[in-house]
């Protein structure tokens, strides 16, 4: 029990400094390529945070163990928009940007709204039940997600005349990619410390495979946003950790739930689809709060109330 303990921390501390390298080289990319941060924070920085989910499904999959796919691609996108948001806002106030109100949210949204549509059948003959038909029009959606911003970046950069300044000449992008590289390695390696030995503790507790997932394995495989966010945040690069949680949630949608269900037919037991209906109801939720002030920013009070509702999701799992 001890050891467990020991490699839950070791896990933690791996984490938190991954975060660190990650945010630095990805920051400072942006600064060297005068490219956006929402844009690195959802694409280099959301795939790197997410390394952990993709492990887990992976794995989950060649096992057939797929209560733990679904269980961790849902509980990971509840932690990230209720606990990780949550903190975030009440240690600042989370400003969004113009891009996430009217693209992101809605396309998360949306998506979410797509899974419940396809868990419920009504893309089939097999309701509860993903297919790989249904994984293939996730992975399509993720990869259009991921190659639409770049090109549209692209297409609005040959516009403009960049200045280059003193600062981004400094950079060093060999070092970049280094810190970008190391970081994601420490907190794929710390994502699975802190999953295998919370899971260990948990199953020495008897506590059910289906709340592991949902509870365990998904606030361990969040803890690289929840890290890389934090420190984020208290660096001052909002965008990047706001990117960071909105494109983690798309990813984990389209490319982990589809990675598993192309291997792997994933069965949707009712209370999975009770968990993916309060996730659409959270998304819809955070979209509010954002556009029901002209600076589109989530309050402290909305981080409370995020905070709350996890806490009362995480013991009516227990209880």
């Amino acid at each position: 029990m001890i050891e467990q303990f020991i490699i839950l921390i070791f896990g933690f501390g791996l984490l938190i400094w991954g975060a660190d390298l990650l945010v630095k080289g990805a920051s400072n990319i942006a600064k060297k390529f005068h490219i956006s941060e929402i844009l690195i924070g959802l694409t280099i920085v959301a795939l790197g945070t997410s390394l952990p989910e993709l492990v887990v499904t992976i794995i989950s999959a060649a096992t057939g163990n797929t209560d733990i796919i679904i269980g961790n691609v849902i509980g990971s996108n509840l932690c990230n928009l209720l606990l990780v948001l949550g903190i975030l806002s009440i240690i600042k106030p989370i400003k969004f940007e113009d891009s996430s109100i009217k693209q992101n949210m809605p396309l998360l949204n949306g998506i979410t709204l797509l899974v419940l549509i396809m868990g419920l059948g009504l893309f089939s003959k097999k309701p509860l039940t993903l297919n790989k038909f249904d994984a293939i029009i996730l992975l399509l959606i993720g990869f259009i997600y991921f190659v639409y911003p770049i090109l549209t970046y692209m297409k609005e950069r040959k516009k403009e005349i960049v200045q280059l300044h003193q600062e981004s000449d400094n950079i060093n992008i060999v070092q970049c990619i280094i810190y970008c590289l190391i970081g994601c390695i420490a907190l794929k390696y710390g994502g699975d410390f802190v999953v295998d030995s919370a899971s260990n503790i948990a199953f020495l507790f008897n506590i059910p495979e289906r709340v592991v997932s949902l509870t365990i394995v998904a606030l361990g495989t969040s803890l690289p946003e929840l890290a890389t966010s934090v420190i984020a945040v208290i660096k001052g690069d909002d965008d990047i950790a706001e990117g960071n949680i909105l494109g983690s949630c798309i990813i984990n949608l389209c490319l982990i739930l589809g990675v598993g269900a192309f291997f792997s037919n994933l069965i949707l037991s009712i209370e999975f689809i009770e968990n993916i209906i309060l996730l659409f109801a959270s998304c819809i939720l955070i979209w509010l709060y954002a556009l029901g002030n002209k600076d589109h920013t989530l309050t402290r009070l909305n981080g409370v109330i995020l905070l709350v509702i996890y806490i009362i999701y995480c013991v009516r799992l227990f209880v």
